[in-house]
């Protein structure tokens, strides 16, 4: 195997010719014989450089619609023939077949045209596949040939033609190779996935990703596998890190289900909510949220759903926060909240998240859909003789919504649309219930009036009773205990309301 070898000839098939001149002018300089197909051919033949179509070496035209072009013993044996290999260069002079050094391929853009809402046909139209077996030719034999999968490797493609007179070390061909069969193995994988109709494989292939700083403590590796440019604006602070991260997804969900709501601000610390409230200004929101636990704040994840004013800006700069997302923020108070430069300012654009969940476990994965269901009120079953009022139904269903984006086992309590307390990550639900309760009164809470939301049924009446004896009037759970009606005989027998949902919302 040659560590250095020097491109005499290339065959080059795109889809999309943007990026290619300098590439093209540069082999012409060389002195590169340049082979090509259709459109590319056209296109390369319009910048006045020479160009041998593939047709008059295989003595075929492209035929069935362009579906067959390059898909020819005399393309693939000039790619995947072995220069140290006696028998198989005596076979290309036998067959006359030109041995081909360099192969550069764009593929038909199926993913684009898949996002892009094309028709069944034209997806299918867009599946590429001489371009993927020059790919896999190419790449496979790379001991011999370079191979350019796509554009994005054209800027390094240009430069080492240029600093290295066109030669390239095994370990550059190795480097091309390897990008090469991501290229593939992704194009595939997205293939597969549009076909796919929830069946037992899991293939997962995305391109963009990067290195964090490190993963959930300074001693481990962290990777980011997505595109966060799709979801936001990063206007200000510093690299965003794996906890980070992780807490802003928990943000955005948690943020869900108030899209549509009155002002409303949520702050977050390790995933969970330390505070949340709806308000007619964002500032009182702001106020509300951070007067839930102003300690846990400290170094926390804040959410709006309304752009940020200066005045809510003006509080938040008193406080050290790690980021703040928005829809958008004024200039003023983009100004001001940028006087900190470490802190992470996000606009948000859309908040589409996967629907498919995938975490490992053992020695494989664990995938699960999402849980999409936001508690509305035609949801409700009212168990006990008193029902609730307009107001108690509206506390209730926005206690339960933060009760499915905390840690099981949990509590919340709230009131006036404005979280109280939670427990949360509890080993038993009476734990979790205490915990918030003691945490309310901490911070000077008052609970009479308020509602509590539990994640999961209520297996014994304990709850409903340590809830009564602290105030609290309305009680809001999924319902399922074989034992649910002591909780509701107790409800009944001391004027407390409880509904359920008849859907859990475990999170683990």
């Amino acid at each position: 195997m040659q560590d250095s070898i020097r491109v005499s000839s290339a065959l080059i098939s795109v889809f999309d010719k943007k990026g290619l001149d300098p590439i093209v002018e540069k082999l012409y300089q060389l002195g590169v014989t340049i082979y090509s197909t259709g459109g590319t051919a056209d296109y390369i033949d319009s910048l006045g450089v020479e160009v041998i179509r593939v047709e008059s070496i295989t003595d075929y035209p492209s035929i069935l619609g362009g579906r067959v072009k390059t898909l020819h013993p005399k393309v693939f044996g000039g790619i995947l023939n072995r220069r140290n290999h006696t028998s198989d260069q005596e076979e290309l002079s036998t067959y006359e077949i030109p041995s081909i050094d360099l192969v550069i391929v764009d593929l038909y853009p199926f993913e684009e045209t898949v996002a892009g809402g094309g028709t069944e046909q034209e997806i299918i139209e867009k599946i590429d596949i001489g371009g993927i077996a020059l790919i896999r030719a190419a790449a496979k034999n790379h001991a011999d040939v370079v191979c350019v999968a796509s554009k994005s490797e054209y800027k390094l493609l240009s430069s080492l033609l240029s600093d290295q007179n066109g030669a390239f070390t095994l370990e550059q061909r190795k480097y091309f190779a390897k990008h090469s069969f991501n290229v593939s193995s992704h194009y595939d994988s997205a293939i597969f996935n549009y076909f796919d109709n929830g069946s037992s494989s899991l293939k997962l292939s995305i391109q963009k990703g990067h290195q964090l700083r490190y993963g959930e403590n300074p001693h481990q590796e962290g990777y980011f596998f997505g595109d966060l440019e799709q979801l936001f604006d990063k206007l200000n602070g510093k690299e965003l890190s794996y906890n980070n991260l992780l807490d802003i997804d928990a943000a955005l969900n948690l943020m869900e289900a108030h899209e549509e709501t009155d002002p409303t601000f949520a702050i977050l610390k390790h995933n969970n909510a330390c505070g949340l409230a709806t308000r007619n200004t964002l500032s009182d929101a702001y106020d509300a949220a951070l007067a839930v636990d102003p300690i846990s704040a400290f170094g926390g994840i804040l959410i709006a759903n309304r752009p940020i004013d200066i005045e809510t800006a003006r509080q938040i700069h008193d406080l050290f926060c790690e980021v703040v997302i928005a829809p958008s923020f004024d200039e003023k108070a983009l100004t001001l909240l940028k006087n900190k430069k470490n802190r992470i300012l996000l606009a948000q654009k859309t908040n589409t998240h996967t629907v498919k969940l995938v975490r490992s476990c053992l020695n494989g994965y664990l995938v699960q859909e999402k849980d999409q269901v936001i508690d509305h009120e035609q949801m409700l079953q009212t168990a006990t003789a008193t029902k609730p009022s307009a107001d108690q139904v509206e506390d209730m269903l926005f206690a339960s919504n933060i009760c499915k984006n905390t840690k099981s086992n949990t509590i919340v309590l709230a009131k006036g649309l404005q979280l109280l307390a939670s427990g949360t990550g509890q080993t038993s639900r009476v734990d979790a219930l205490k915990q918030a309760i003691k945490k309310a009164e901490t911070f000077g809470f008052d609970l009479d009036g308020a509602v509590m939301a539990s994640d999961a049924f209520f297996p014994f009446p304990d709850c409903v009773e340590i809830a009564h004896k602290a105030g609290i009037k309305a009680v809001i759970q999924p319902g399922g205990s074989i034992k649910d009606q002591q909780s509701i005989d107790y409800c009944n027998a001391n004027q407390m309301i409880m509904v359920m949902t008849g859907v859990r919302h475990f999170k683990h």
